[in-house]
């Protein structure tokens, strides 16, 4: 087993899922992702004037303060209350009796605000939601494998919005390699893939992010396919052998020969470029909150 915590070259991957939420105190942008929701009452209606619009996912929520965190990391807390309106696009809340409220703000849901000022108070004076997000919010909140299984397109949207590697923080990163044109795994693949999975489990927040490669042997397209290959014979024994959760699992590519980890002219080089990397990954926004 290898264990790095070098940041690979090339990601092109990435999602923000829920979090639960500490207690404490109120601030309007920081970028200290340890703030929570709790603040000031709110003032006069007729002394706010029209404030930021802001977009982001929801990463924390208490009573009626919501933590939106934006692509950049910077986060906002916002206030809603019974003069918020809150639109969601058509499917889900598009039948007749089926309106979103302010209920449907759940954790790990990205959202287009507009929102009225006073001073350093932010209130939203409209919440808006692709219902695809909001689906696949629900089910990172239930998280039910079914479900996971059923909205795969639903979920890669999400995690694609804030598709940026350099968001995330990189705990670790195991190798598991593979023979000249195989996917199978070897019986010590499968026991450091397991052990991967117990080094997740121990740290808080993490996700994995599974990335296949191959040597320079063949064709761009064929490695290309035998990389994809790779990293879903991965994924697939960590799910079902290691008991890893598919929603703790981000969307699993395959980069062919690039990046290699060695020098592709030599047969030692190639059988180290051979390989799927397992990344233990935790967002830089919820990095060290219980």
């Amino acid at each position: 087993m290898r264990l790095n915590s070098n940041k690979p070259a090339a990601f092109a991957l990435l999602g923000m899922l829920a979090i639960p939420m500490s207690a404490g105190l109120s601030a309007q942008v920081n970028n200290d992702p340890n703030i929570v929701v709790t603040g000031e009452p709110l003032p006069d209606m007729s002394a706010m004037t029209p404030g930021p619009e802001l977009k982001g996912v929801i990463t924390s929520r208490k009573g009626d303060r919501l933590k939106i965190t934006a692509a950049d990391g910077t986060s906002t807390v916002v206030a809603v209350n019974e003069t918020t309106k809150i639109k969601a696009s058509s499917g889900l809340f598009g039948s007749k009796g089926a309106k979103p409220t302010t209920a449907s703000l759940l954790n790990g849901l990205p959202v287009t605000v507009k929102t009225m000022q006073a001073g350093q108070v932010l209130l939203a004076s409209q919440v808006s939601f692709k219902n695809n997000d909001f689906k696949t919010a629900m089910m990172i909140r239930n998280g039910t494998e079914q479900q996971f299984a059923e909205q795969t397109a639903a979920t890669q949207a999400l995690r694609g919005r804030m598709a940026d590697i350099d968001n995330y923080n990189i705990k670790g990163t195991t190798n598991v390699f593979f023979d000249t044109g195989k996917w199978q795994l070897s019986p010590q693949a499968k026991m450091e893939l397991c052990n991967a999975a117990q080094q997740a489990e121990a740290t808080n927040n993490a996700l994995l992010l599974v990335v296949g490669y191959t040597d320079s042997v063949g064709s761009e397209e064929y490695n290309q396919t035998l990389s994809e290959k790779r990293a879903s014979s991965v994924i697939n024994y960590l799910q079902q052998a290691c008991r890893w959760k598919p929603y703790r699992v981000l969307t699993p590519t395959g980069m062919a020969e690039a990046d290699p980890l060695a020098d592709n002219t030599t047969e030692e080089g190639k059988a180290q470029n051979r390989r799927v990397a397992v990344n233990i990954l935790v967002s830089k926004s919820v990095d060290g909150l219980e």
